[in-house]
């Protein structure tokens, strides 16, 4: 099993943002707390359960052994792990 987090290109509120996404919601979950993120930061959306993460605490995830994905490069991963994450939404919305 494994937590995912992709690069931090989304820009919101004057940071950028990446997806931390996992193969289950638990490890989600315990990755999020172990980070510091509220659990009603926790998003369970049509486009995948997910935490939304500024881009100095992506590097935090990564150290912590969190697998870094790139949209860039790890097209075949991420495509996969956003299907995941899209079950564990319709199996848990």
């Amino acid at each position: 099993m494994t937590v995912y987090i992709d690069d931090a290109v989304h820009a919101w509120r004057g940071q950028r943002w990446a997806h931390l996404m996992a193969d289950t919601l638990a490890e989600l979950h315990a990755m999020a707390a172990q980070l510091g993120i509220p659990r009603r930061a926790f998003q369970n959306r049509a486009s995948g359960a997910h935490y939304d993460v500024p881009a100095p605490l992506r590097e935090q995830a990564i150290a912590l052994g969190v697998r870094a994905i790139s949209r860039h490069t790890d097209r075949a991963v991420l495509k996969a792990v956003i299907a995941n994450a899209r079950a564990q939404y319709e199996a848990n919305g």
